[in-house]
Formats: C-alpha cells, structure tokens, sequence
C-alpha cells in the first residue's frame, strides 16, 4: 500500500522542458521580434522606391504581395516539416539526407506550381485594370524570380533550423519569423532585380 508522500508525488504536476517556460520562450523571441521589425520597416522602404512603377503596372501591383506572402509560406511549410523531423530524430543534416532531398524537391515543385499560376492571375488582372505588359513578360517574371526566391527560401530554411539546433533554441519558435521575415525584404529585391532585366 503507497503512502500518502507516494501518491502525492503521483498527483504532481509534469516538469515542463526549459525550453517550454514562458520566461525562456520570452527571452528567445523579444530581441528576434525587435529585430525583425526592424528588417520589416527596410523591407517597406525599399517598396517604397518601386512605387511608381509599380502604380503604372497593374500586374506587378498584384505580384508584389502574393509573391513575397508565398515565399513566407513555401518557408514556412520547409521549416515545419524540418522542425518536426528534428524532434523526432530522423533528420541529419547532410546533403545525401532523403527526408532533406524530398522536403527541397516538394517546396521547388510547389512554387513552380504556384507562381505559373501566379503569373497567370496577374497578367489578367492588370488587362482589367487597363494594364499593357505582354502576358510573356509577366509570366518569365512571375516564374523566374518566384524559383530564385524559393531557392533562396530552402536555403534560409535549411540554415535556420540548423542553426536553431546548434544554438539549443527550440526550431518551432524561431525559424518561421526569421524565414518570413526575410522573404519579405529578399523576396522585394529579386522581384525587381527580375523586373529591371525584363521591362
């Protein structure tokens, strides 16, 4: 028969990992958010500077925000699936890495996906709304800087977990800001790289 200690002991409330504690979860993300803010406030400056050109062309009024809220996306899902791989202990981080190879060959297929239709939306939104620009040039722009951005959204994602692991911070909690967070500034500037070379 137990006694009462014992069953008191049963009864008591699970130690939580540290890494689960609103204090560390706090300490983790209030200087990553500030940061990031601060990258989000360059990210609308450097917007800025289009904004004529963008006001004269409709259709890359509309590839703006869905291109670099898909690049958010496409990360976010590379990082989740790389999240969850690493608490389970299946992912190693190496180039012959299966699970690596499937995630990377997944988000590219998907963006090619999307941002052909991507393109498409937009070149018939911008003839609504009185745009000029060539369906072909909308659609090597929408595709090109759309795969150059999901590239660089592997990479970032790759890298961002990696380094979450090796800092002994929890992937859940930082790599889906950070990755967000440049795509959008990132994805700003291939988009008008991309733009400058075709028009």
């Amino acid at each position: 028969m137990s006694s009462p200690d014992t069953e008191s002991a049963d009864r008591s409330e699970p130690v939580l990992p540290e890494g689960w504690m609103i204090g560390h979860i706090i300490r983790t993300m209030l200087p990553l958010l500030a940061t990031l803010s601060i990258l989000q406030m360059v990210s609308g400056t450097v917007l800025e500077t289009f904004e004529e050109q963008l006001l004269t062309t409709p259709s890359l009024l509309v590839l703006v925000p869905v291109t670099i809220g898909t690049a958010g996306n496409l990360g976010s899902i590379m990082c989740s699936r790389l999240s969850t791989e690493l608490h389970l202990g299946t992912l190693e981080f190496t180039p012959d890495n299966p699970a690596i190879r499937s995630n990377v060959g997944a988000v590219m297929g998907l963006a090619a996906t999307v941002f052909v239709v991507l393109g498409l939306s937009a070149w018939a939104i911008g003839q609504v709304l009185g745009g000029t620009l060539a369906l072909w040039k909308v659609m090597l722009i929408s595709v090109t800087s759309g795969m150059l951005l999901a590239v660089f959204v592997v990479v970032v994602s790759i890298t961002a977990v990696y380094s979450s692991f090796r800092l002994g911070y929890d992937p859940d909690d930082t790599t889906i800001p950070v990755v967000t967070n440049v795509s959008d500034i990132t994805g700003v500037l291939i988009l008008f790289s991309v733009v400058s070379l075709v028009l």
